[in-house]
C-alpha cells in the first residue's frame, strides 16, 4: 500500500550537489487513507530514506485521499510546487529543504475541466502546462495552460481522449533530443 503513484524530483542543494527526492502517496499508519510522504537520496536510483512522516496529511476539501502526487520546479523563479488530488486538486509550495511546504495548502479552486487526478506541472517556451487523467471512467488525458505555475488554469481539451481500452491515464512529459 506505500509508494502508490510516486515521482522523484533532482534540486541542488548548497550550490554544491544534487539531492533526489521521492515523493508517494501511502498508509503510513495502519488502515490509515493516503497521505503524502518523501524519502531523500544522493543518487536517482536510491538508497532512499524515508522521514519516517508524511508531509501532506490532510485534504484542504475536508474528504479524499492524497494521492497521484506531482513536484514541479520553476526554472526561472527556483520554486518548487507540489501538486496532488483526487477528484480535487490541491497544492503548496515547498521550502528550499523540499520536505516541507510554505504558507497554506490550498484547494485549486479553477482546477481544469474534466480534472479527475494525476496532475503533471511542465514548463514550455514561456507557457505552464498541465497534464492530468481526466474524467472518470474510463479516463482519458487532458491538459489546461497558464501564465504561472500556481494557475489560474485554462482547459485547451484532450491529448487522448476517454476510451474503454485505457483505465487509470497518468501523463508525464520530459524533453530529449529536442523533442517534448
Amino acid at each position: 500500500g506505500n509508494a502508490w503513484a510516486p515521482c522523484i524530483e533532482e534540486k541542488m542543494v548548497d550550490g554544491k550537489y544534487y539531492k533526489y527526492f521521492f515523493y508517494f502517496s501511502g498508509n503510513p499508519v495502519a488502515g490509515g487513507g493516503k497521505q503524502i510522504g518523501v524519502a531523500v537520496a544522493d543518487s536517482p536510483i536510491g538508497p532512499f530514506k524515508d522521514l519516517g512522516h508524511p508531509i501532506i496529511t490532510e485534504s484542504p476539501v475536508g474528504h479524499g485521499q492524497q494521492i497521484d502526487v506531482d513536484v514541479f520546479t520553476d526554472p526561472v523563479s527556483g520554486k518548487s510546487y507540489l501538486y496532488w488530488g483526487n477528484g480535487y486538486m490541491a497544492g503548496a509550495e515547498l521550502n528550499e529543504d523540499m520536505v516541507s511546504y510554505s504558507g497554506e495548502i490550498v484547494q485549486v479552486e479553477n482546477k481544469p475541466e474534466h480534472y479527475q487526478e494525476g496532475p503533471w506541472v511542465y514548463k514550455r517556451n514561456g507557457h505552464y502546462y498541465m497534464a492530468f487523467a481526466s474524467t472518470c471512467c474510463p479516463e482519458g488525458i487532458g491538459y489546461a495552460m497558464s501564465d504561472k505555475a500556481t494557475g489560474p488554469w485554462s482547459t485547451k481539451g484532450y491529448i487522448m481522449r476517454p476510451t474503454e481500452r485505457s483505465r487509470g491515464n497518468h501523463p508525464g512529459i520530459i524533453d530529449y533530443k529536442g523533442r517534448s
